[in-house]
């Protein structure tokens, strides 16, 4: 799948999205490079939720807001030698997977980001 693909059929995805679940989204973003888990071996970040916290975080205003990433460039490197990766599949559980962040976020649940770190505990951490 080219990026131009992947962004089409992300786009595609997100006008699928009832309304009430991007409010106070201002974007859902398609990023062609890939992601590394730096402290981790061979884990790549395929998206994530940008929150840049309260308005005045860093000096931020309204012109920040909140966004979901998604890293083509992971993608790339996760189906690479799997010919049974499903991209469509793949897209749309990571953007699934974001808004929970998202909404989660609104409501002030941090219930997924706890199910994040308890996940990624079982992966192979770099050594120091």
């Amino acid at each position: 799948m080219t990026f131009a693909q992947f962004e089409a059929l992300l786009a595609e995805m997100v006008d699928e999205i009832p309304e009430e679940f991007l409010r106070g989204l201002q974007g859902v973003h398609a990023i062609e490079d890939a992601k590394p888990e730096t402290d981790y071996v061979d884990v790549w970040r395929m998206g994530e939720y940008l929150d840049p916290g309260p308005e005045q975080f860093l000096g931020g205003g309204d012109g920040l807001g909140r966004h979901v990433a998604v890293y083509y460039g992971s993608f790339v490197h996760i189906a690479d030698g799997d010919p049974s990766f499903d991209w469509e599949e793949e897209l749309w559980e990571t953007l699934t997977h974001e808004l929970r962040h998202h909404v989660e976020s609104l409501a002030g649940d941090g219930a997924l980001i706890e199910d994040d770190e308890e996940r990624a505990r079982h992966f192979p951490r770099k050594e120091d």
